[in-house]
């Protein structure tokens, strides 16, 4: 089973649209795909409502009847923010992020997505928001994989370096695939970083 959640800066323009083609992709191949939606700033979202809305995604599923010996949360650009902040919760067996916003802290001082950190917490990110914060929860429990393009533009590559630095420093599994595209080639199915997307998807089935 692999959990879609869509990126955006957390936005309200930005739904579940955009990870579409990737969950029809990934049933093509067999998988089970969730395509997984949540409010958004504009939308009655941010915290805690995104939050509650990705939790509760992952939690409806016990109620479908799925296998669910194997959950993987895939999520691109806010959607890997996401991705991994859900799998502190348990229940997830590895995380792919795409493109991640992983240290919240770092992303509102870059200004990514015009100030979107700020819009999404309600303020600027201080050490009460540790705990919505991919980088300030490792270690992880499970497998992270994080794919980004050094050529991205919209979310700096450091985002993920830096998160797999400091998971491997406490000993977690965390490693970091480069990809070419900029930000939005992981999420084109029809690219080169999307096949190393499965890629990765199919290598964590078989470590399980």
């Amino acid at each position: 089973m692999v959990v879609v959640i869509h990126g955006g800066f957390w936005k309200q323009p930005y739904g579940l649209e955009w990870g579409r083609p990737l969950a029809a992709d990934l049933a093509s191949r067999g998988w089970a795909a969730w395509n997984l939606e949540y409010r958004r700033v504009g939308g009655g979202g941010g915290v805690p409502a995104t939050l509650d809305d990705v939790a509760a995604g992952l939690d409806v599923l016990a109620e479908l009847g799925l296998d669910l010996s194997t959950v993987v949360t895939l999520g691109h650009s806010a959607g890997g923010h996401l991705a991994t902040w859900v799998a502190a919760r348990g229940g997830v067996s590895a995380v792919v992020s795409q493109a991640g916003v992983l240290d919240l802290r770092s992303a509102h001082a870059d200004h990514l997505g015009d100030g979107a950190v700020e819009a999404f917490l309600g303020h600027r990110p201080g050490v009460e928001d540790d705990g919505y914060d991919p980088i300030r929860q490792v270690p992880l429990g499970v497998p992270v994989r994080c794919l980004h393009a050094a050529d991205d533009d919209t979310v700096p590559i450091s985002q993920s370096r830096d998160y797999v630095a400091a998971a491997a420093a406490v000993g977690a599994d965390a490693t970091l695939v480069e990809v070419d595209g900029g930000h939005f080639g992981l999420v084109d199915p029809a690219t080169d970083a999307w096949r190393r997307t499965v890629g990765v998807l199919d290598s964590l089935v078989r470590s399980q």
